[in-house]
C-alpha cells in the first residue's frame, strides 16, 4: 500500500561525477531498496520534486523511473505517483579480466537470477590495490558478493570485511578458508585426467610442448600435472614461458592456456603449410563459443563456465552453504 504521507528517500545528485545523472538516480533508489531504506509500497519523491531539488530535467528523472519500472523495482498509479513495488537486491560480481569464456559465465549467472536482482560487475585485473578498492567501496552496499580471487597473500584479509554467508569465491581454490562458500574448478588432477583420455592421440607426435607465457595468471598446478602426465606416459616434453620462442615444428603437439598463442599457432600453420591435427597438434585451455568454429575446430580442456555461473546464481537465491567443484571436460575436435 502506498504511504502518501511520507517520502523517506532523499536523493542528492553529484554534478561532478562521470556517472550519468539518470544512472545516479537509478543507483540511489536500488541501493535504498536493497538496504531497506525504502520498502515495498513506499512512495518515491515526485518527478517535480527531484527536478526542483537537484536541478534536473524532467526527461532525466523520467528516464531513471522508466528503467526502474522495467526492472520491476517500482511502479506508478495515476494521480498517486511512483512507489516501490518489489524488493530489489543488488549483488556484486568481481571477475579478474573480461574474456570470451568469462562472458559465458556472466550470462549464465545473470540469466539464472530473478528479475528483482541487479548485478554490478567489476574487474580487478590481478591488481591488489584495485581489488582492495573494489571490496572496501562495496561493503554494506550489496546483498551478496561473488568474487573471483587470485594468488596474493592479501586476498584473505581483504575479504574479511564481508560476512562469510554473503560471500562466494569462484574459479580458483587459492587463499581460501574452510568456512568459505565456493564454486571452484580443478586445475590439477582434472587436467591430468583429461590428458589421459587423449594419450593415444599424443602418440602421433614426437614431443609435447606446453606454452605457458610469462604474462599468464593461470594456476601453476596445471604445469605440475602436465609434467606428471608426460612422466607417467613416457612423453618427451618441454615448457615454454617466453612467447617469442614459440616456433611451431612438424611432429609436435602444443598445449596452451593463452588464446594469443592459439592465434600465433594458426598463423604459423598457414605460413608453414602445416595441417593441425595431422602435422601438428593443439590443445587449448578454456572453451569459448568460437573455438568449435575456428579452422576445423580446436580441441579444448575446460571447466563448464555455464554451470559455474548457474551454481553462483543459486548461491544468491538460496540461503544455504555452497561448497562444490565444477567438472572439467575434454572437448575433442580436429586440432588434435
Amino acid at each position: 500500500m502506498i504511504n502518501e504521507n511520507q517520502e523517506k528517500f532523499v536523493f542528492v545528485i553529484n554534478h561532478e561525477s562521470d556517472i550519468p545523472k539518470y544512472q545516479q538516480l537509478v543507483n540511489g533508489i536500488t541501493n535504498a531498496i536493497a538496504e531497506n531504506i525504502l520498502q515495498k509500497g513506499e512512495l518515491l519523491p515526485s518527478v517535480n520534486s527531484i527536478c526542483k531539488t537537484n536541478q534536473l530535467s524532467r526527461d532525466t528523472v523520467f528516464k531513471a523511473y522508466s528503467i526502474l519500472k522495467d526492472q520491476k523495482a517500482i511502479d506508478s498509479v495515476p494521480n498517486k505517483g511512483y512507489y516501490v513495488s518489489g524488493e530489489t537486491r543488488k549483488v556484486l560480481l568481481v571477475l579478474d579480466t573480461f574474456k570470451a569464456y568469462k562472458e559465458v559465465l556472466y550470462h549464465s549467472f545473470v540469466n539464472n537470477l530473478p528479475d528483482n536482482v541487479i548485478t554490478d560487475v567489476q574487474f580487478h585485473h590481478y591488481n591488489m590495490d584495485v581489488f582492495k578498492t573494489i571490496i572496501n567501496n562495496s561493503v554494506g552496499k550489496y546483498y551478496k558478493y561473488v568474487v573471483m580471487n587470485f594468488d596474493h597473500k592479501d586476498i584473505t584479509p581483504a575479504l574479511s570485511v564481508i560476512p562469510n554467508d554473503k560471500l562466494l569465491l569462484i574459479d580458483w581454490n587459492i587463499h581460501t578458508e574452510k568456512k568459505n562458500n565456493y564454486v571452484f574448478q580443478d586445475f590439477g588432477k582434472a587436467f591430468y585426467e583429461s590428458l589421459k583420455v587423449v594419450a593415444d592421440l599424443f602418440k602421433k607426435y614426437k614431443k609435447i610442448q606446453f606454452i605457458y607465457p610469462d604474462y599468464t595468471h593461470h594456476p601453476k598446478e596445471t604445469l605440475e600435472f602436465f609434467k606428471k602426465f608426460c612422466l607417467d606416459f613416457n612423453f618427451k616434453s618441454e615448457i615454454i614461458t617466453d612467447p617469442n620462442k614459440f616456433n611451431i615444428e612438424k611432429g609436435i603437439a602444443y598445449i596452451s592456456v593463452s588464446d594469443r598463442v592459439l592465434g600465433s599457432f594458426l598463423e604459423q600453420c598457414k605460413e608453414k603449410n602445416l595441417e593441425p591435427g595431422e602435422d601438428v597438434g593443439f590443445l587449448s585451455y578454456n572453451e569459448t563459443p568460437m573455438k568449435k568454429f575456428i579452422y576445423k575446430g580446436i580441441s579444448v580442456v575446460s571447466t563448464d563456465f555455464n554451470e559455474l555461473g548457474t551454481k553462483a546464481a543459486a548461491f544468491i537465491t538460496h540461503d544455504e552453504v555452497m561448497q562444490c567443484y565444477v567438472p572439467t571436460n575434454l572437448i575433442l575436435r580436429e586440432s588434435l
